[in-house]
């Protein structure tokens, strides 16, 4: 059985990254793991869309991101939203 891509209507990748933040910050990779979880596996996040969806977001001050290390010992920026973010 083969899948089929499906488009995201502008938008709509926003939205699943500020919901995936709701109630803890995450690495790029939690997050496109946990949209993947919260669609039942249906959608996958590319890096290549992903990062400048994060990077947008962290400049309309939606999401704030700091470095951290991640729970495999990596250095990793952790994202986390805004009071503005909350409110979208």
């Amino acid at each position: 059985m083969v899948k089929e891509k499906t488009d995201l209507v502008y938008g709509t990748l926003d939205m699943l990254i500020l919901k995936s933040l709701q109630h803890a910050q995450m690495h790029g990779l939690g997050i496109a793991n946990r949209i993947q979880q919260m669609s039942d596996e249906v959608l996958r996040v590319e890096q290549g869309s992903l990062y400048p969806a994060l990077y947008r977001l962290e400049a309309q001050g939606w999401i704030s991101a700091e470095w951290g290390t991640s729970e495999n010992n990596r250095k990793a920026r952790f994202y986390k939203l805004t009071a503005t973010g909350r409110k979208q």
